[in-house]
């Protein structure tokens, strides 16, 4: 099942997302943030960007977020997306329908483009932006500092609309999830 995140997730978000804190590349932050600087993610985030889990027998597997890309107005219509998938889940195609649940509120929301940062190599994650529609839109060389080692950043880019001139307001994620068509399209993305 597919669902919007809560508060109450903040535990089964932390024990996903530590592990790659401690001894992955795939997130910059090196201190574990706790669960309840965890819950504050999660509930900020909400108010404006989508926040969606993968659930199964009231387990999360699953996590998919957007956030803003920059502070300048002239971004708004761009978002930063990222996604963790449990060990024991990934190879199921969870990421696949849960990032495309992502994308798609992305869309009703009036945000044209979505980016997906990535430390390089990344083949794992490289290949699943691309088999998403994700096409290279650039490289940022030793980007980041950890583990020992200086690392690459690829930018991978995807047009969720083509844009409209002048584009429509975005509507905030606390006002698209009451409206009926978005939950109708979340119960069918599952």
């Amino acid at each position: 099942m597919i669902r919007i995140a809560t508060g109450a997730d903040a535990d089964a978000f932390h024990a996903i997302y530590a592990p790659h804190v401690l001894e992955g590349v795939a997130t910059f932050e090196t201190v574990v943030p706790g669960v309840s600087v965890m819950r504050e993610r999660v509930l900020a985030r909400l108010a404006h960007y989508p926040w969606l889990v993968w659930e199964e027998a009231g387990e999360v597997l699953a996590y998919a977020y957007a956030s803003r890309f920059r502070e300048r107005a002239a971004y708004d219509w761009i978002a930063e997306t990222s996604i963790y998938v449990r060990p024991d889940a990934q190879r199921r195609g969870i990421a696949r329908r849960l990032y495309g649940a992502l994308l798609d509120t992305m869309r009703m929301q009036h945000i044209y483009q979505a980016v997906g940062v990535i430390t390089l190599p990344g083949a794992v994650s490289v290949a699943a932006h691309e088999a998403m529609g994700f096409t290279p839109a650039g490289v940022w060389r030793r980007a980041g500092y950890k583990l020992g080692q200086w690392w690459d950043v690829g930018v991978w880019q995807k047009t969720l609309a083509e844009p409209a001139n002048p584009p429509p307001p975005l509507i905030p994620f606390r006002e698209l999830r009451e409206q009926p068509a978005w939950r109708a399209r979340l119960a069918h993305a599952d």
